[in-house]
């Protein structure tokens, strides 16, 4: 297997990395034009200066990394389509966001999640989840993306992973100090490589497999695939699936995936951060925009997994796919990406980086954001300048990347898996968040207090249910599907995306009851305003949400 780049695939990226670096330096020097003094919600949020298509492109380039080219694929290896939820169900849930979630942000003037927390609660709630998510956006997404990523690109590269993880940290950085506007508008160009070139390891891989067993073209390649691995073109798993834990049932269609896409795109900083620097019908038509971006994600993501998969079943990469004399999903990208001929290569290869700098890019800038405005000038220094505003955020990009890369070696981040290290970490504490923000957005009498039980008590209560196997026999949950036996561990598990679920209604219900007595002790919380008329749409998102919708319903139909 070749993992060395040769002269063209070296000009391939090097043409990607001028382009990308040269267009974020005239967008810097344009906006420092126009803006005098360094204005705070300009730098950070790109106020009013980000088209629809750079929004839906930046929110795709944030969201796609390493755990998606590298940790999905390795699971459409494993379990085949029905990866392809996360994103399919994630196309739906960006139109309900659009529709009823952005409007309540704009309309209060929210720029970040802890603003709402505090606006709707109180500064105790802001400041807990403001130190969380910079916990969180540090320890778990900067250092699993960087990590990811440098391993990916050093086994395409051939270069030392401490090479990598450094040098994609360094051109992270570079995009990141020049605010959202430059972040937003280089996401384009991010995008259209991680597109082109995810599509090039796409055709690759299907031509591979129509090769291998005698035929021609892509589409004689899927229709191979089909056949050959057709327990791998399922979306809902039976409760006797291996993969059920993982994946369970119609809970991807009606339980705990909701709570996991819904926090995901509509509670998250550095997605929803994208959104609340436009109005609201630029918003709204970036958002529809990155909705059809992800019905294409599979494509690009998850087959070349299932092609590698029906490959490696009829004998090719038996070697490449060890590690450490085990078998790992995780390889299956990199192996495919190792067959490109030269120049496609480094197509690909400038693909997967731009889909690891962009994300970290999002994601360091999103740091910034929380610690400047709602930790820094609330804590530190309460009458900070703009300018004061924007210097402390540039030095947190740099501090949060260096203590990244400091960290993430030492995770076992490469022997979790990328995406369910993510999934893992930010499943614990997803079901309250998300309880106390809906909540918060839809009824008034939601208290400072039930806000504080969704938070601590969901996290509680994920713990409890993680480990409830380990001293309780849940056997007698079996007949409903709420819990099956991991073969690892030999005992009986609730599903992952059903314990959410669990959590979350529990959460619900803890809400209600606290606010219900504080109300009656004549505690008044902090209502949001909120207007009927804030969530009618115009003609054209309704048309593109109806053609989303008709379209995600078809897959799922397609492929039950």
């Amino acid at each position: 297997m070749n993992n060395i780049l040769s002269t063209p695939d070296y000009l391939v990226f090097l043409v990607y990395f001028v382009i990308v670096a040269t267009y974020g330096i005239w967008v810097y020097n344009k906006k420092r034009s126009k803006v005098i003094g360094g204005d705070s919600k300009d730098y950070f949020l790109a106020e009013g200066s980000l088209t629809w298509w750079a929004i839906g492109a930046s929110l795709i380039a944030s969201n796609i990394s390493a755990e998606q080219f590298i940790g999905m694929s390795g699971s459409g290896f494993k379990m085949g389509l029905a990866i392809a939820t996360y994103e399919w169900m994630a196309a739906i849930t960006l139109i309900i966001v659009a529709v009823f979630f952005i409007p309540v942000y704009l309309k209060n003037k929210i720029f970040t999640m802890p603003q709402f927390l505090h606006k709707r609660y109180n500064g105790t709630v802001a400041m807990i989840m403001a130190v969380f998510w910079l916990a969180l956006y540090v320890v778990v997404n900067l250092t699993s993306i960087l990590y990811l990523g440098a391993l990916a690109v050093s086994s395409i590269s051939g270069f030392s992973l401490e090479f990598c993880m450094y040098a994609i940290a360094v051109f992270a950085v570079i995009i990141t100090l020049g605010g959202m506007k430059v972040i937003g508008y280089t996401d384009v160009i991010q995008v259209f490589f991680l597109i082109l070139g995810g599509l090039a390891t796409t055709y690759l891989a299907l031509n591979l497999v129509s090769e291998h067993y005698g035929s021609d073209g892509v589409l004689s390649g899927y229709a191979i695939m089909t056949d050959k691995a057709s327990e791998h073109f399922e979306m809902i798993f039976a409760k006797d699936n291996e993969n059920y834990l993982d994946l369970p049932g119609l809970s991807v269609l009606i339980g705990g995936m909701w709570i996991v896409n819904l926090n995901y795109w509509g509670c998250n900083q550095y997605i929803t951060q994208r959104a609340l620097g436009a109005d609201l019908k630029t918003a709204r038509n970036g958002i529809l925009f990155a909705a059809f971006l992800k019905l294409l994600m599979p494509v690009i993501v998850v087959l070349p997994g299932i092609a590698a998969y029906v490959l490696w079943k009829d004998g090719h990469f038996q070697a490449e796919m060890l590690q450490g004399g085990e078998l790992n999903p995780d390889r299956a990208y990199p192996v495919l990406l190792n067959l490109l001929p030269s120049g496609l290569k480094g197509l690909s290869f400038a693909a997967l980086t731009a889909a690891v700098v962009a994300s970290l890019a999002g994601k360091a800038n999103s740091v910034a954001t929380i610690f400047s405005l709602d930790i820094y000038q609330k804590v530190f220094n309460k009458t900070a300048s703009e300018r004061q505003l924007v210097n402390t955020g540039k030095i947190t990009i740099i501090v949060s990347m260096i203590l990244a890369v400091l960290i993430a070696p030492h995770l076992g981040i490469d022997k979790k898996g990328g995406f369910q290290y993510i999934q893992e970490y930010t499943g614990f504490v997803s079901p309250g968040i998300f309880a106390m923000f809906i909540l918060g957005f839809f009824w008034k009498k939601t208290t400072s207090n039930a806000a504080l039980f969704a938070t601590i008590g969901g996290f509680l209560l994920s713990v409890f249910f993680k480990f409830l196997p380990n001293f309780a026999d849940l056997s007698f949950l079996n007949t409903t599907g709420f819990a099956v036996i991991n073969p690892a561990s030999g005992l009986y598990e609730i599903p992952f995306l059903d314990r959410m679920g669990f959590v979350f209604v529990i959460c619900i219900i803890g809400m209600y009851v606290i606010s219900k007595i504080e109300n009656a002790k004549g505690v008044v919380p902090n209502g949001l305003e909120v207007d009927a008329k804030m969530f009618k749409a115009h003609p054209g998102f309704v048309v593109g949400a109806l053609l989303v919708t008709l379209i995600t319903a078809a897959l799922y139909i397609m492929y039950w």
